[in-house]
């Protein structure tokens, strides 16, 4: 009987415009045998969560270089909650201050990775909490 793959929903919220991180992360997971669905640019917290239950991920990964990311994760956290999704592994990624890394752990974001961080780090990450 084969195991089910993991599936990772990687998004891109709020006004940030950049997604080349986002894109490269998303297939360093397929190369290593994950379903990757992206949603795109400029989602909104409540549409990252109706995805991830219209997709029925294991994984949530959020990339933001916009500075908002305390307000935005918190908006995703509150809508997993609402929605009895608190199980999903929520992940951030990109340019997040030190500090607010540790604040978002706190809040509930599982991990914060900051460029640079490998693509085996991150698959690693997800095999061993997935």
């Amino acid at each position: 009987m084969s195991q089910r793959r993991i599936r990772v929903l990687l998004a891109k919220v709020g006004l940030d415009g950049h997604d080349r991180g986002a894109k490269v992360v998303a297939r360093g997971l397929r190369d290593a045998g994950m379903e990757v669905i992206y949603t795109g640019l400029h989602r909104t917290p409540r549409q990252i969560v109706e995805s991830a239950l219209q997709e029925d991920v294991q994984v949530i990964g959020i990339s933001l270089l916009s500075g908002a990311h305390m307000r935005l994760f918190q908006e995703v956290l509150n809508g997993l909650k609402a929605a009895g999704m608190d199980d999903i592994l929520l992940l951030g990624g990109g340019i997040i201050p030190d500090d607010d890394c540790r604040a978002l752990q706190e809040l509930g974001v599982a991990q914060v990775f900051q460029p640079g961080t490998s693509i085996h780090d991150i698959v690693a990450y997800i095999r061993e909490h997935v």
